[in-house]
């Protein structure tokens, strides 16, 4: 199954090597995550300021249509943590939370992220995610994991905490007002993480989220929460979700489209982090980015139609889907299933489940975002890294979600550009009883000649830094008044542009009129075309294959006589 044939419907291909060995696996895999998908849905539905029941509907269609269209086959896709705070983030600065208006712009967003999504998988412009780095990704996420904390206090502690423009303005209430807390609905947050800690430890297998909250609800019922004021779920419509449009204007459009383009962004990182990881650990199937994305994208468009909130894949899920066992994306068809058989018959049971059971399912699974040892990795690998996942996280929690994004993406460019405009240069020296030429930076044994300098300039030499290779050659000019031959080791040279090839042109004339000989070596095939075009090969006259054969060919006795000849007749011809 590696071998995709059809990557515009691979549920073909699925079907067409379909075996009934399958059958087990897919099946136990899809209603394992099932019974993890529907405690979460609900519970990232009310993260996004909407109804559970819209978290059910997004745990149904999407699922179908993404199961048909992409190429991962262990990916589960619903809705997740971040995308749910990120609409929340966005749409509430345009609607109340829990008005018919926000619920409409929040399955907008949807529509349009999906439209987004599709867009650049059939635009084959998935390296726009390359500006985002993983440093700033673990900065993101990590906030976003305290966000989301400070988002359930509400319910973990029992008494409303009004929505504000800043975290710190909702961490000062709750502190304020801590005396507010109804100590049993605390309580019950608190025991639905242990407990769910509990089941984990015994066995990963054990679905210990519907567990809890099916013991939740039994409690409810019998000792009247409700009558403690523990807020509950209550009524959950039955049946499946009807096809409605979707309906927006353009100045709703215009508003949405800083969110949605956040949440596009960021789901595709995620998304696409996740089926690259499942494909490395399984090797047995091949992921398409670009028919991921469309895939992703499709997901989201048909599923804004039958009320379906913004779905991405969840870390959580696919793990669970892959460490269940699941061969193919029929794993998914049958969590869909599940699913459905839940809105047809099973809505009624969750009326009085609690809310800070929610609270607690939530603050426990975005524990993992906050990953501490990642930035401590960043610290001791690369600071640079590291200060750029810092500025993300700061950001991200004084200015806002949308903002930090951008932060993180605009540091992510400045540090490109940097590394590009800034490239490494070393000079070359020959190591003791050897032909090898390493950096003499690290090789301290290396030895240099006076007559013969050599430096490897390692990146491509376009516009932004001809200045630093300019400036190199005119520094060696004057710490090295008895140079006679400069040799540019040009193996890592990738590319080089028109300024390029002009500034190489000035450096030899340069170079010429202080009798001082430029050389070339190693210059891969590409690089070699654009200094023939630009008659730099002819007038160089130097190239070599290496830098060992460059500095004998320049050391024999032959080519010295022949090259002082050539000097001679230069010479007069100036005259």
């Amino acid at each position: 199954m590696k071998n995709q044939k059809n990557v515009y419907l691979p549920i073909i291909n699925t079907l067409k090597n379909y075996q009934k060995s399958f059958i087990k696996d897919d099946v136990f895999a899809g209603l394992t995550v099932a019974s993890v998908l529907i405690p979460q849905a609900m519970a990232y539905a009310l993260l996004a300021g909407v109804p559970p029941i819209y978290g059910l509907y997004t745990g149904l269609v999407p699922l179908v249509i993404y199961a048909l269209f992409a190429s991962s086959t262990k990916m589960s896709v619903g809705p997740v943590a971040v995308s749910s705070l990120l609409v929340l983030s966005g749409v509430s600065a345009l609607a109340e939370p829990g008005t018919p208006e926000y619920l409409s712009l929040v399955i907008a967003s949807g529509l349009l992220i999906g439209i987004f999504q599709a867009l650049i998988g059939f635009l084959r412009l998935g390296f726009v995610v390359n500006f985002l780095s993983h440093a700033v990704i673990v900065g993101f996420t990590s906030a976003a994991a305290i966000i989301i904390l400070v988002s359930q206090l509400k319910d973990a502690l029992g008494f409303s905490i009004p929505h504000t423009e800043h975290l710190y303005g909702t961490i000062q209430y709750a502190v304020l007002n801590i005396a507010q807390t109804n100590p049993i609905s605390l309580v019950i947050s608190l025991a639905t993480v242990l407990i769910i800690l509990l089941f984990k430890k015994i066995s990963r297998s054990i679905p210990g989220a519907l567990l809890v909250v099916l013991l939740a609800i039994a409690f409810s019922y019998f000792l009247n929460f409700e009558k403690h004021q523990v807020d509950i779920v209550g009524k959950i419509p039955g049946g499946l979700p009807t096809f409605q449009l979707v309906d927006i204007s353009w100045e709703q459009f215009k508003l949405l489209i800083p969110t949605v383009l956040t949440v596009t962004l960021i789901g595709i990182v995620e998304s696409m982090g996740i089926a690259k990881a499942l494909e490395a650990k399984h090797n047995d199937h091949q992921v398409y980015p670009n028919t991921e994305l469309k895939a992703l994208g499709f997901a989201k468009f048909v599923g804004a139609f039958f009320q379906a909130i913004p779905s991405s894949g969840s870390f959580t899920r696919s793990a669970i889907n892959s460490e269940a066992g699941a061969k193919t994306s029929i794993s998914a068809l049958v969590t869909a299933l599940l699913i459905l058989l839940t809105l047809l018959f099973f809505t009624g049971v969750f009326y009085y489940l609690p809310k800070p059971v929610l609270a607690g399912i939530i603050l426990l699974s975005v524990f993992s975002l906050f990953n501490i040892q990642e930035a401590k990795y960043l610290w001791k690998v690369r600071k640079t890294d590291f200060f750029m996942m810092l500025a993300t996280f700061i950001c991200t929690l004084l200015l806002g979600i949308e903002l930090g994004v951008l932060v993180g993406v605009v540091c992510s460019i400045l540090v490109i550009l940097y590394k590009i405009s800034n490239p490494k240069i070393v000079r070359l020296g020959k190591l003791p009883n050897s032909n090898s030429y390493k950096d003499l930076s690290r090789f301290p044994e290396a030895v240099e000649s006076e007559e013969v300098v050599i430096f490897r300039f390692e990146n491509q030499l376009f516009f932004a830094n001809v200045a630093i290779f300019r400036d190199k050659i005119l520094s060696l000019l004057d710490t090295k008044p008895d140079m006679k031959h400069l040799l540019l080791d040009a193996k890592l040279i990738h590319d080089i542009d028109s300024s390029g090839t002009h500034m190489l042109k000035e450096m030899d004339n340069l170079l010429k009129d202080k009798n001082i000989e430029l050389h070339l070596c190693g210059a891969i095939g590409s690089v070699r075309d654009r200094l023939y075009k630009a008659d730099l090969l002819k007038e160089l006259e130097y190239h070599h294959l290496s830098v060992a054969d460059a500095v004998a060919r320049i050391n024999d006795p032959a080519n010295v006589e022949e090259r002082k000849y050539r000097a001679t007749q230069q010479n007069v011809d100036k005259s």
